[in-house]
């Protein structure tokens, strides 16, 4: 239990650090953010004593240091926002190929009971609610990378030394990157949930928390499985 909360901790000061380090344009601020960064993702492994996950953390603070002595510095700020948004997009789109199950789809049955016969109207449904989610995050890793590109004054461009003829705030990708997208994936997410229960009124879920409580011991499965069409358990 404390180290979920410890993790919820991390996750919430990442995005506010960034941010703050782009306000004030601030080194440490930066190195402080990535460091939170990598330490949600290997907390974990390093409590458990894993010699990756340690050895990890160790690159990772000797890159920090070497780069906190130059203006890349603040290459790695922009690479978690570009890399998390295509990588779930990639994770959603790669279901979509023919012969797989759309990974909305594995999900609704590992929601449902094995032997529960699904609403006719769902697998399309799942489809292209799919092809959605994989939309949407590539769009705003696209943007997010557009902005990263073109911002100034430690935009990507300009510390590589190409000087593009336009340049957008460097505030600007922060607010898109650490605000706005959370908000674009939240309101999507509450409006698909609204028109879901009220298209499909029959789920095994009582609520928004229910579901999502369900879905978070769900969705390892349904990732990391083959996900072929007679490789998936449920109703076909």
């Amino acid at each position: 239990m404390l180290l979920k909360a410890l993790m919820v901790v991390l996750a919430v000061s990442y995005p506010l650090l960034a941010h703050m380090a782009v306000r004030a344009d601030s080194v440490p601020l930066t190195v402080a953010s990535i460091a939170v960064l990598a330490l949600l993702v290997l907390l974990p492994g390093l409590l458990r004593g894993n010699v990756a996950a340690w050895l990890t953390a160790l690159a990772i603070a000797g890159a920090l240091a070497l780069l906190s002595q130059q203006s890349l510095i603040w290459l790695p700020l922009y690479a978690p926002a570009v890399l998390s948004d295509l990588v779930v997009a990639w994770v959603f789109a790669r279901t979509l190929l023919p012969e797989r199950i759309p990974l909305v789809l594995r999900i609704v049955r590992l929601l449902h009971p094995p032997d529960e016969h699904l609403n006719p109207g769902i697998p399309r449904y799942a489809r292209r609610l799919t092809l959605a989610w994989a939309v949407l995050f590539s769009a705003l890793g696209l943007v997010s990378l557009t902005l990263a590109l073109f911002a100034a004054p430690n935009g990507i461009l300009l510390l590589v030394g190409i000087r593009p003829a336009v340049t957008v705030s460097q505030h600007s990708w922060s607010v898109f990157a650490n605000f706005i997208e959370y908000l674009i994936v939240a309101a999507f997410f509450a409006l698909e949930y609204g028109y879901r229960r009220h298209r499909f009124p029959e789920q095994p879920y009582s609520n928004v928390l229910d579901f999502l409580r369900r879905m978070r011991s769900v969705a390892p499965e349904a990732i990391v499985a083959d996900g072929r069409r007679e490789g998936v358990p449920g109703p076909t």
